[in-house]
């Protein structure tokens, strides 16, 4: 087990975690977050705007279960990376567009959408591909327990600022004038 691999899968199994949680907390999150999706992919009414919220979802949750298990790393840090760049294409077409979108990216709050969102994806997306490259690249062996706590701390602490970027940028975006 590499501790690259092993940190990366905690930091974006939590990151996944608390948006799944963030959208099916309550029928009011999740049809908040439903209501945004059009907003940022154009999608006729009717049944394609019901299904893609769903399908983000199921995605988000099948990226949960397979890092969770170490013989479905790859794959899922494969679909982490897919679904981060997806997300990021997303916001990048609706910021050229203009749309004053929201981001319902965790459920939480309406914090509009901007270029924070698409450097966080992009980090999130960069830790995915070097989590995966280091699942196969394989390093054999048994891994030492304060390097798997090590790195199931980093991967704790890397999800934090990520999880909750839009409340770090607006705390320091409010300093106060003189």
């Amino acid at each position: 087990m590499d501790h690259l691999a092993l940190t990366a899968r905690c930091a974006l199994g939590l990151v996944f975690l608390v948006a799944v949680i963030g959208k099916v907390r309550g029928r009011a999150a999740y049809e908040a977050f439903r209501r945004s999706v059009p907003e940022l992919v154009p999608l006729p009414r009717g049944a394609a705007s019901a299904v893609l919220p769903a399908l983000v979802v199921a995605a988000e949750c099948a990226v949960v279960v397979l890092l969770a298990v170490e013989r479905t790393a790859a794959a899922g840090l494969a679909l982490a990376a897919a679904v981060l760049l997806a997300f990021t294409a997303g916001i990048g077409r609706a910021l050229r567009a203009g749309v004053r979108a929201s981001c319902r990216c965790f459920g939480m709050t309406p914090s509009p959408l901007g270029r924070l969102h698409l450097v966080r994806n992009l980090a999130l997306a960069a830790l995915a591909v070097a989590g995966a490259a280091a699942v196969l690249a394989g390093a054999p062996g048994q891994p030492h327990p304060a390097g798997v706590a090590l790195a199931v701390a980093g991967g704790a602490l890397l999800a934090l600022p990520a999880v909750f970027a839009d409340d770090l940028a607006a705390l320091f975006s409010s300093a106060p004038r003189r």
